[in-house]
């Protein structure tokens, strides 16, 4: 099992940043791909980035350049790193863990883009 616990959401004015984390806890494999997605109301969840423990990125169109994925593998968190937010972007975002054909999601955390 691993738990995810997700940190640094909130509400933010179109233009502004945010900077998400996930810390990953338990059975954590050294090969593993880590990142977010969010849902829009009615919508299913999509990509907006992943980064694999061996350094491989992903982002979704619409987020490439305004957004960055990092992570600290010491730590198990990945960040992500939003930047020139727009009202558009208002979505639950959701930390995803992915190793061995298993995937773990957190809770969820809510970002509000203010127009």
């Amino acid at each position: 099992q691993v738990q995810l616990v997700e940190s640094g959401g909130g509400l933010v004015q179109a233009g502004g940043s945010l900077r998400l984390s996930c810390a990953a806890s338990g059975s954590i494999f050294s090969f593993n791909v880590m990142g977010w997605y969010r849902q829009f109301p009615g919508k299913q969840r999509e990509l907006v980035a992943a980064k694999s423990s061996g350094g491989n990125t992903n982002y979704a169109d619409s987020v490439k350049g305004r957004f960055s994925i990092s992570r600290d593998n010491a730590k198990d968190t990945v960040y992500l790193q939003m930047n020139s937010l727009k009202p558009e972007d208002t979505a639950v975002y959701y930390c995803n863990y992915y190793s061995g054909g298993r995937s773990y999601w957190g809770q969820g955390i809510q970002v509000t883009v203010s127009s």
